[in-house]
Order: C-alpha cells, then structure tokens, then sequence
C-alpha cells in the first residue's frame, strides 16, 4: 500500500518567488529572512548565556 499523501519525494530547501512548485520547506522572503536571524541572535544569546554562567559558578 502506498501513502497517497507523498506526491513528490524531491522537496526543495527553498523555494524562488517566481517558482510555482508546491514543494519546499521555506520560500525566499522578508518573512523568512527575519525568522532566520531572530532565531540565530536567540541562540547567540542562550550560548553566551550558557559560558557565562558557567564561568559564574
């Protein structure tokens, strides 16, 4: 029995503006530009967070 829900195993990192395929994890856009670096400083933020605690202590 095959999963009818998977059409197309080739899912593509992102997807261009002017690419009308349907799969892909992230389009290229301010959106998800700004979701990338929020999440990169918040992470920053967690690791700086983490060495000074331990120096801390």
């Amino acid at each position: 029995m095959k999963d009818e829900k998977i059409r197309n195993e080739k899912t593509e990192f992102a997807k261009e503006a002017h690419d009308p395929k349907e799969e892909y994890i992230f389009q290229k856009n301010g959106i998800t530009k700004k979701g990338f670096f929020i999440i990169v400083a918040a992470l920053v933020i967690l690791g700086i967070a983490l060495v000074t605690s331990g120096v801390a202590f």
